[in-house]
């Protein structure tokens, strides 16, 4: 008798409660793709450090197409706080928000100071010229991911109704 109650009263709930149903997985190719298509229409992005306090420092950068996997290249000054915190704490977060204001992604990883020749020739702007008259100042940080957020009303990728969960992914797991 008490199983039949019990029975009785979770079909109750379940029709009269509003329910918690997950969404179904995201396909990871659209969430690509979306981020793909804002990232490469914004020309700027935040670069978010954290201090030697912890606080979270944001600045706007320039950054490099990225390339597979959302690996992020950034030039910038040798001596400027960004690097000090770096080196502090390489966790870093880089927000891209869709110029038409209907989407953004965010990419959180470790950033690595990089300071080889080759790369730093590969990874160059010749617009940068008056800033690094002689290059000797001129770094480079590297962006490992290890998640992607990302909302894009264009795309349809929005955040779960319940939880507000922006479609993610878990760079660092992907096979």
């Amino acid at each position: 008798m008490h199983i039949t109650r019990l029975i009785l009263l979770c079909l109750f709930c379940s029709i009269l409660l509003p329910g918690r149903a997950q969404q179904p997985a995201t396909d990871t190719a659209r969430i690509f793709k979306a981020a793909t298509d804002i990232i490469h229409r914004v020309p700027y992005c935040a670069l978010i450090t954290l201090d030697e306090k912890g606080q979270p420092q944001a600045r706007t950068m320039e950054p490099f197409p990225p390339e597979e996997n959302f690996v992020i290249w950034f030039g910038t000054n040798r001596n400027s706080r960004k690097v000090g915190e770096i080196k502090n704490d390489p966790r870093v977060t880089v927000y891209y928000q869709d110029e038409s204001g209907n989407g953004y992604v965010v990419i959180t990883g470790i950033a690595l100071l990089v300071d080889d020749p080759e790369q730093k020739e590969k990874h160059w702007n010749e617009h940068w010229a008056r800033f690094y008259p002689d290059r000797s100042d001129y770094l480079l940080i590297k962006v490992i991911p290890k998640t992607l957020e990302m909302v894009s009303y264009q795309h349809d990728l929005t955040g779960d109704k319940v939880t507000w969960r922006a479609p993610h992914i878990e760079l660092g797991k992907r096979k």
